[in-house]
């Protein structure tokens, strides 16, 4: 009986000891380091997407009422918040032609940088903004100038060339008003 005793009190003693053992301390430091970069690199996230991007950027419910159109507070008008015309794709992973689509969509972004913004937006995570919009069918693309109502469009063309073209000449047509798409 009296072994046993030893035994179990030498087992707690080697327990306390290694849970305060320094690695315990570093690895609980090293979560900590890695919460606070997690939350700068968020807020950096945020900072950057309230920027002009070069790159598409990726919504979600929040980020659409707060950047492109609240219709919660305006559900039967359209108040456009943006301080750039944006296009904002319809996609899902999973969706070939949305993959054909995504690096268009990366080159445009940056030879449009300061003129227009490029947002994505997953179907598959926020679907209350697919339902929004009565998107059935992907890729769908929201086109979005500073005055007046949006358009949408769905569907790429047959090859990649042609479905860059599209999207150029939309964007000059519905969001810039151009004329002249030869420039890009």
């Amino acid at each position: 009986m009296g072994s046993k005793i030893y035994f179990v009190t030498g087992l707690a003693v080697v327990m306390l000891i290694s849970c305060n053992s320094p690695s315990a301390q570093e690895n609980t430091a090293q979560e900590k380091k890695t919460d606070t970069y997690t939350e700068m690199a968020a807020d950096k996230t945020v900072n950057i997407a309230e920027q002009t991007s070069t790159k598409p950027v990726h919504l979600t419910k929040q980020d659409f009422l707060d950047k492109v159109m609240d219709y919660e507070k305006n559900p039967r008008e359209w108040v456009y918040k943006g301080k750039l015309p944006c296009l904002i794709d319809f996609y899902a992973d999973w969706c070939a032609p949305c993959r054909i689509t995504a690096p268009i969509l990366e080159e445009l972004a940056e030879n449009y940088a300061g003129k227009i913004n490029i947002y994505k937006i997953d179907i598959q995570r926020e679907r209350e903004l697919a339902q929004v919009f009565g998107i059935s069918g992907i890729p769908a693309f929201l086109y979005c100038p500073m005055n007046g109502n949006p358009s949408i469009t769905s569907g790429i063309a047959r090859t990649a060339e042609e479905t860059r073209q599209m999207f150029v000449e939309q964007i000059e047509s519905l969001l810039l008003n151009s004329e002249n798409t030869s420039d890009l």
